[in-house]
């Protein structure tokens, strides 16, 4: 029988995404081939380029306020962005946790080369 899992996110160390300076990843699960349940910091002044992913993606703000597409928000703030959406840039006015479920790979930056 399967078993549950259960992630500290206190304890598990958080990755440095070293394309966007500012940034750290706390991978969580994958619920689909290449797809990310995701816990993203930013630090504010921290921006994220404009970008395009091939799957729907769901975000929700656990903290901070993040200005997207021209867009703020704040903590509690939940927004859906359907597959092969153009979205962003993500500004950090503060700094800001989010979680994100992405349904597929991670798609393509206009600055970053990925």
């Amino acid at each position: 029988m399967p078993e549950q899992v259960f992630i500290s996110t206190i304890e598990e160390p958080w990755i440095d995404l070293t394309q966007f300076p500012g940034t750290q990843l706390l991978p969580l699960a994958e619920p689909v081939p290449q797809g990310s349940i995701h816990l993203l910091k930013m630090s504010a002044g921290t921006t994220i380029p404009v970008h395009i992913h091939s799957c729907d993606e769901y975000v929700y703000i656990l903290a901070g306020v993040l200005e997207t597409g021209g867009t703020t928000s704040s903590a509690k703030t939940f927004w859906f962005t359907p597959a092969n959406t153009r979205q962003g840039p993500h500004k950090a006015i503060t700094d800001v946790e989010l979680l994100t479920i992405r349904l597929g790979a991670m798609g393509t930056f206009e600055d970053s080369g990925l």
